[in-house]
C-alpha cells in the first residue's frame, strides 16, 4: 500500500509511520494548518506583542518601574489591549499584556509591574 504526502501528493518512502515525504513538504502543512485566518486575530496579536515590547523596555527595579501616560503613547501603546486585568482586595485594577502589567497612577503615572 503506497502512502502519499498529504501535501504535495508524493509517494512517501522510509519508515513505516511516515507521514510527509520531506521536511518542506512536513513545514508548509503545518503553516497552512496554523496560519491565522482572520485578520483580527492576527492583528490583535500584534498589537499584544507591541504592547509587550513596549512595557519591557522599561528598565524594573525590583519588579517594578514608573512612567508617564504620555511616554507610553509616545512609544505607540494601544491602552485597549491587554491580555488580563487583576482586581487586587483594595479594589485596584492592574491591566496585564502577558506577564507585564501597568497600574494608573494619579496624575497621568502609571506603574509598570512584572508578575511572578
Amino acid at each position: 500500500m503506497d502512502k502519499k504526502c498529504p501535501e504535495c501528493g508524493a509517494k512517501i518512502i522510509g519508515r513505516i509511520d511516515k507521514k510527509f515525504c520531506s521536511d518542506y513538504c512536513r513545514n508548509a502543512f503545518n503553516n497552512k494548518i496554523n496560519k491565522d485566518n482572520k485578520n483580527l486575530i492576527r492583528n490583535v496579536n500584534n498589537r499584544l506583542r507591541k504592547n509587550y515590547r513596549i512595557l519591557e523596555s522599561f528598565p524594573l527595579t525590583d519588579g517594578k518601574t514608573k512612567t508617564t501616560r504620555y511616554k507610553l503613547l509616545d512609544k505607540g501603546f494601544d491602552f485597549e489591549n491587554f491580555t488580563s486585568i487583576y482586581t487586587t482586595k483594595k479594589g485596584t485594577m492592574y491591566f496585564f499584556v502577558y506577564d507585564l502589567g501597568y497600574l494608573p497612577l494619579d496624575n497621568d503615572y502609571y506603574m509598570i509591574v512584572k508578575r511572578e
